[in-house]
C-alpha cells in the first residue's frame, strides 16, 4: 500500500481550518442567521411581470409574506435558516407551491416563478385528459417531460450535483452499462448518443468532462450547480424543437445573478474546489453578473505532494458565467458561457519486468476542451407576446494518444 507523507506546514494549515469551521459553527448557533427570499413572478406565456402576486412562508407564525410591484419584484426579510415552503397566489391564475426549498446563511436566495393561467369552462361537461403543463417550462411538452431544480441534483441518491446522475433516478432512465463511473444515461432502451444537451435554448457540445466525441456523457459534468436554474428533462414524446434528439433531452437554464447584494462562495469537495462570484455591476443597477470557476481537487492534492489516484491522474477545470442586462425600452439583454478543459494520462514503465499483466505495456493521453458563449435578448411585443432570440458558437476539441512498448 503507497503511503501518503503530509509535512508540518500542511498539518499545521489543516489544523487551523479546523479550528475555523468549529468556531464558525459555534458562532453561527448563538446567532441564530437569518436569510432574506426575493425573487420576480413572470406570467408563464408571455413573460410578463404580475402586479400584486402575494407570497406567503407557509407555517410561520406571525404570517410573513409580501407582495410583488409594479415590476414583479417581491422580498421577505428575516427569515430562519432551514427547508422553507412557499406559496405563491394570484387572482386567475394557478396558484404556486414551492416546498422544501433550502435557505443558507451565506446566501441571499433568488427565485424566478411563473404562474399559468387557470381557465374555468361552463355551460358544458367535457370529459378530457388532463396534463398539468406547470410542470415543465416548456408549454408544448405534454408527456415524458419533468422540470428539476438545482436543489434536485444534490437530494438524489448518488446525483453529487450532477443533472445526468440525478436522471437514473427516475422511471424508464438507467446508467450507461451499470457503469458509476461515466454519466451516460440510457433513456427507454435508446442509446446513450441520443441525448441532446441544450443550454439557454440552444443546442450545445457534451457540457462533460471526460467525453469523447460524439457522446453525450463523461466523467464528471461541467456545469456547476450553483449557476443552474429550473431546466427541463425529457425521456420522449418531444416538442417539434428537438428535432436532432433520439433519446433524452436536457434543456437547462442559467440563472441571474444577484443585483441587489454582492456575494461570494467557496466550496471544496470530491468533485472539484469552486469559486463564485455575483452581485450589480454597479449599487442600485438592475444590471447584474454571475461567475463560476472550478478546479480539479485532486489537481490541487497532487501539487502538495498527496496523490490519491495512483498511475493514471485526472486534471480538469471549468468556467461558466452570465450578464444580465434589463433595459427600459429594449428588452433584456444576456451574455451566458461555459468552458471547460480536462487531461488524463498513463504512462508504463520501460522495464518490461514490471508488466503484471498483458495491458502493462499500453499508454494513453487524452485533452479535451470544449466551450460555448452565447447572446439571448427577449422583448415585449405586447401584453400576450414577445419575442426571444439567442445566438450561440461553440466548440469542441478532444485529442487522444495511444501507444504500446515492446
Amino acid at each position: 500500500m503507497k503511503r501518503i507523507k503530509i509535512n508540518s506546514s500542511l498539518k499545521n494549515i489543516i489544523s487551523t481550518l479546523l479550528c475555523l469551521l468549529i468556531t464558525c459553527s459555534a458562532f453561527t448557533q448563538s446567532e441564530n442567521p437569518k436569510q432574506n427570499i426575493r425573487g420576480t413572478i413572470l406570467d408563464v406565456d408571455t413573460k410578463i411581470p404580475l402586479i400584486g402576486a402575494s407570497v406567503i412562508l407557509m407555517g410561520s407564525s406571525p404570517i410573513k409574506g409580501a407582495t410583488t410591484d409594479i415590476d414583479g419584484n417581491f422580498k421577505i426579510e428575516n427569515i430562519d435558516i432551514g427547508r422553507v415552503d412557499l406559496e405563491v397566489t394570484y387572482l386567475g391564475y394557478e396558484p404556486a407551491l414551492l416546498r422544501s426549498l433550502q435557505l443558507s446563511s451565506g446566501k441571499e436566495m433568488v427565485l424566478n416563478i411563473e404562474m399559468a393561467e387557470s381557465t374555468v369552462a361552463l355551460a358544458e361537461v367535457v370529459v378530457v385528459a388532463k396534463h398539468n403543463k406547470s410542470e415543465t417550462l416548456n408549454e408544448m411538452a405534454t408527456v415524458s417531460a419533468r422540470s428539476f431544480s438545482v436543489e434536485e441534483t444534490s437530494r438524489y441518491a448518488s446525483s453529487a450535483y450532477d443533472p445526468a446522475r440525478m436522471a437514473k433516478n427516475y422511471a424508464g432512465v438507467s446508467a450507461s452499462g451499470g457503469d458509476d463511473l461515466l454519466n451516460e444515461i440510457v433513456v427507454r432502451g435508446n442509446s446513450p448518443r441520443g441525448v441532446l444537451w441544450r443550454l439557454e435554448g440552444i443546442e450545445i457540445p457534451n457540457p462533460n468532462h471526460f467525453g469523447s466525441m460524439g457522446n453525450s456523457g463523461g466523467g464528471i459534468s461541467m456545469l456547476s450547480s450553483s449557476t443552474l436554474s429550473n431546466s427541463d428533462f425529457y425521456t420522449g414524446a418531444f416538442p417539434s424543437e428537438f428535432g436532432n434528439a433520439t433519446s433524452g433531452v436536457f434543456d437547462l437554464n442559467m440563472r441571474k445573478g444577484n443585483n441587489e447584494k454582492r456575494e461570494y462562495a467557496l466550496m471544496i469537495g470530491i468533485l472539484g474546489i469552486e469559486a463564485a462570484a455575483e452581485g450589480p455591476f454597479r449599487k442600485g443597477g438592475k444590471a447584474s453578473y454571475l461567475i463560476n470557476y472550478r478546479y480539479s481537487t485532486l489537481s490541487a492534492l497532487g501539487a502538495l505532494g498527496i496523490d490519491l489516484v495512483g498511475d493514471i491522474f485526472p486534471a480538469y477545470q471549468d468556467i461558466s458565467f452570465k450578464f444580465n442586462f434589463p433595459t427600459k425600452k429594449a428588452g433584456v439583454i444576456s451574455l451566458f458561457g461555459l468552458g471547460g478543459s480536462n487531461t488524463a494520462s498513463y504512462s508504463p514503465k520501460a522495464d518490461s519486468t514490471t508488466w503484471d499483466n498483458d495491458f502493462g505495456n499500453f499508454g494513453f493521453s487524452e485533452d479535451q476542451m470544449i466551450g460555448t458563449v452565447g447572446m439571448s435578448h427577449r422583448i415585449l411585443l405586447s401584453e400576450k407576446s414577445y419575442l426571444r432570440t439567442v445566438a450561440v458558437a461553440s466548440f469542441d476539441n478532444v485529442k487522444e494518444q495511444y501507444y504500446e512498448l515492446n
